[in-house]
Parts: structure tokens; C-alpha cells; sequence
């Protein structure tokens, strides 16, 4: 009897205690097992709604000021928030390297449930060099993301990459789509503190939206080159070279193969500006499709008629203002950003002179962040209203 009410004391102890704790709002109580097992901690935190449990491991041998130094090398290896970072660095017994791999284990997860958030912030990143550009879109949710050093580095490196990859080598005046889907697959290598190693872009794209904690996606691209003439190209808002929210290129394309390039890159250098200001359409009147012009005439004869004035005159009126459409959409119709006195079709005539052979532009590309996301917005927002 005496050995049972022995083994009954403890029990009677331990179930005492827990209801005490049960009825306390806040109780902090700690529990330390030690022999073979490693030492453990567990703190329970009793609030009004209920409790959490936590259970933390630790080395009795880290000092404070070595913990301090693995929070701090975590943190810039991986951009995850500090509270993350400590909490990963305690659970894995402070071992860093199986840290830093729980934080990508979880920061993964966290960027496949971000994915179908909104992302029209980002950057265009633009690789080239004489005969071949490629310009990308790399898309996020806010510009302050967009500021990142790690995100920035990342849309380089992704235009660095297709620009050097075999299938999409030099193709004469050829501008070619880039969709997520060519992308996928592709090997990109990186060489970055945070970043570093090969692997997909699908990979790099979806470890650097754990690291920044927001949706990222490869938006859109286009490859263009030229077999006899140059590349040029313009990036407004430019952070860094090769980055920017606006990008105008263009290829210049010239008969006589031993032309000065320095006359055609600074020439082209100011019409890819252009293109950015003046937001062309077409690149000739002859491009322009029969149902456009049909469309802005009908338009433009309404307007004229509504003046009152007779037919000969109205005609007359939708001829004049046709021409200023022209002026408006048609790249070698605009007048030049740089010299309003003359248009783009006497910048290259007066190019052709100095450099002493024909030069044309084969091709033109505007883009802007953001752009096909609004735009797909305001297609929805026509549709709801017609509903």
C-alpha cells in the first residue's frame, strides 16, 4: 500500500499542477529533460483565447554574440524576415545550412500561394549586343520589389541567358515573341551570394519570390536581330544599365556593310528614344491596315460632318486630318522628339547621306511595364459594362 500511494503522489502532483495552469490566463512553465535525450525546452503561453505550445532545441555552448553573427548571415543569404530567420536557426539547433534549407522548403510554399496575386510592377531588362537584342519583362507586385538588388539581378541574368542561348540566335529583321512557355525549361546560371548555381528559370524565378516575399513572373519578351546594320536601344527610368521601366529598340539595317558604326548607334540610339516618347504604332503608312485607316476615316468624316459644312469640304477635312493620324501612329511620319522641324524619314535620309549608303529601320519594339496587365483590366472592365 505504502508503494502505491509512492506511485500515486507524483501523478497526483503532475495533475494538480495542470489544472492550476488550466485556470491561470498567463502561465509560463518549463519543462527540462536531460540524460540521453538533447536538452529540450517546451514554454506554454496560456492566453484567453487558448494556448501554443513551442518546442525549441539549443546549444548551451553558442554565446549570444555568435547567435547574433548566424542570424545576421541568414538573413543576407536569404532576404527572409529576422523573426523567420531566428525561429529557423533555433529549430534546427542552430546549424545554418539546414536552416537556410528549411527557410526554402517553406519559403517556396509561400510563393506557390502568392502566385495568383496581381503582379504589374517590375522591370524591363535589355541584352545586346551589335547584331542582337533581347528585351524582357519581369513582373512583381509592388516597385518597392522592384528596387531589390536581388529581383534586379535576376531580370539581367534572365536576358543575359536568352540572348546567349542557341534558339534564339541571329535571324535577318526578325522580332520574335518570347512566352513563358520557351522560358521554362531553359538553364540559366547564376552567380550571386544569394543566388548561385544552375537551374531553370522557372526555379530562379520562383526561389527569388520566396526570398522577396511577393509574386514573381516572367511577363513577356522579344528577341530582334539583324544580318547587315545594328541594334539600338533606349531604357527610361533606368535604375541600372540594362534595366528601366520603358525600352524603345529598334534595327537599322544598311546596304554597305563597312558603314561607320558609331554615326548609325548614335542615330539609332536617338530614335529608340523616340520610340519611347512618341509611342508609334506602325512603322510605315503601307503597314497600316486598310480596316485602321477605313475605321479612323469613318471616324474623322462623323466629326467633319457634324461642322455643317458642304461635302467638297468635309472630304477635304478627313484627308487633312488623316494625314495628322499618320503623324500620330506612323513612326517614319512622327516628328522627331529631338528636332520637331523635321520627321524620322529625314533623320534616316540625312543618316543615309552621312554615312554614304541606305539606311532603314527593319524593326521596332516599344514596351512598358505594366502595360498588357492594364490593358487586359480595361478589356474586362468593356466586357462587365456590356454585360
Amino acid at each position: 500500500m505504502a508503494c502505491f500511494r509512492t506511485a500515486r503522489h507524483p501523478i497526483g502532483f503532475l495533475l494538480k499542477g495542470l489544472n492550476n495552469y488550466k485556470q491561470c490566463r498567463h502561465d509560463y512553465s518549463t519543462w527540462v529533460f536531460r540524460g540521453d535525450q538533447a536538452s529540450k525546452i517546451k514554454i506554454h503561453n496560456l492566453f484567453s483565447a487558448g494556448y501554443s505550445i513551442f518546442a525549441r532545441r539549443f546549444s548551451v555552448n553558442l554565446s549570444a554574440s555568435d547567435q547574433i553573427n548566424l542570424v545576421q548571415q541568414l538573413r543576407k543569404r536569404t532576404s527572409a524576415p529576422i523573426v523567420d530567420v531566428k525561429a529557423s536557426l533555433v529549430n534546427c539547433n542552430w546549424d545554418i545550412e539546414a536552416a537556410q534549407k528549411e527557410l526554402r522548403k517553406r519559403g517556396l510554399v509561400l510563393a506557390s500561394k502568392k502566385s495568383p496575386r496581381t503582379a504589374a510592377e517590375g522591370l524591363l531588362a535589355v541584352a545586346q549586343d551589335e547584331k542582337r537584342a533581347v528585351v524582357i519583362e519581369l513582373n512583381c507586385e509592388t516597385d518597392f520589389v522592384a528596387r531589390n538588388e536581388i529581383f534586379q539581378y535576376l531580370a539581367l541574368s534572365l536576358a543575359r541567358s536568352v540572348l546567349s542561348a542557341e534558339s534564339f540566335s541571329q535571324h535577318a529583321s526578325a522580332a520574335t515573341p518570347l512566352g513563358s512557355e520557351d522560358l521554362e525549361s531553359m538553364k540559366i546560371a547564376l552567380d550571386h551570394t544569394k543566388l548561385n548555381g544552375e537551374t531553370t528559370v522557372q526555379n530562379a524565378i520562383t526561389e527569388v519570390a520566396a526570398m522577396v516575399g511577393e509574386n514573381v513572373k516572367f511577363g513577356r519578351g522579344f528577341a530582334l536581330s539583324t544580318s547587315q546594320g545594328i541594334v539600338s536601344s533606349y531604357l527610361h527610368t533606368s535604375p541600372q544599365p540594362g534595366l528601366g521601366r520603358m525600352a524603345g529598340i529598334l534595327t537599322l539595317e544598311v546596304e554597305d556593310g563597312n558603314a561607320p558604326v558609331d554615326a548609325l548607334q548614335r542615330v539609332g540610339s536617338s530614335i529608340a528614344m523616340h520610340i519611347v516618347a512618341s509611342k508609334p504604332l506602325f512603322l510605315s503608312k503601307e503597314l497600316v491596315s486598310s480596316e485602321a485607316i477605313e475605321s479612323e476615316r469613318d471616324i474623322l468624316r462623323t466629326q467633319a460632318e457634324s461642322t455643317g459644312k458642304p461635302p467638297m469640304a468635309i472630304e477635304k477635312m478627313v484627308e487633312g486630318r488623316l494625314r495628322k493620324y499618320f503623324e500620330e501612329v506612323v513612326l517614319l511620319e512622327q516628328k522627331f522628339v529631338m528636332n520637331d522641324s523635321t520627321n524620322i524619314k529625314t533623320v534616316l535620309n540625312d543618316l543615309s547621306k552621312e554615312v554614304g549608303s541606305s539606311v532603314k529601320i527593319g524593326n521596332f519594339i516599344r514596351m512598358e511595364v505594366g502595360e498588357v496587365t492594364q490593358r487586359a483590366e480595361a478589356i474586362s472592365e468593356l466586357e462587365a459594362v456590356a454585360q
